[in-house]
């Protein structure tokens, strides 16, 4: 007979933004959105793996909104298990849908240093995007604002280690419904 696993004790998770709170964060997120994307063909680019969750909620937000755009995703990765990003992206699994003439909404789940966005919307601008916008569930206090930052964000996080909602710590946690901080 099998033994069971051993787990460790779930720390400490300060709730950041409830459920509740998120899904109204998303949902203005969305009225935002919508009037942009309202013309043209999009297509809406999740990076993988934290953004799923945000993505998915906020697709159905914008499809209330008669909002349809093609949905695609880009597997990038910069953190592997660490909480600090390595300072070099690779590229996992690229987009396969066109991308050339259309406006990519390039989805991801925390602007932190930029470079994952920013590298994406290069990479997306080089296939032949007609433009890349770019968005993020969340943004830290560090994060670059203006020109640099991110086009549109569902709200400002804490200098503050983030799980919950696709988010994790060395891979756990992502299933929370809310955001959370580790200590």
């Amino acid at each position: 007979m099998r033994q069971p696993i051993p787990h460790a004790p779930m720390p400490k998770i300060d709730v950041i933004l409830s459920e509740a709170d998120l899904m109204a964060r998303v949902d203005d997120l969305a009225d935002r959105l919508a009037p942009r994307l309202k013309d043209g063909e999009w297509t809406a680019v999740s990076i993988l793996i934290g953004a799923t969750p945000f993505t998915s909620d906020l697709m159905k937000a914008l499809a209330r909104r008669d909002v349809h755009p093609i949905l695609d995703v880009l597997w990038l990765e910069s953190y592997r298990d660490a909480r600090e990003s390595s300072g070099r992206v690779v590229v996992r699994a690229d987009v396969s849908r066109k991308v050339e003439g259309r406006g990519m909404l390039l989805i991801d789940d925390v602007f932190d240093t930029g470079r994952t966005l920013e590298f994406a919307k290069h990479h997306l601008l080089a296939k032949g995007a007609r433009e890349v916008l770019t968005v993020a569930l969340t943004q830290k206090p560090w994060a670059p604002r203006g020109a640099e930052g991110v086009d549109y964000c569902a709200f400002d996080a804490p200098g503050r280690f983030l799980v919950g909602y696709g988010m994790d710590d060395a891979g756990l946690y992502r299933g929370l419904p809310y955001i959370g901080a580790l200590d």
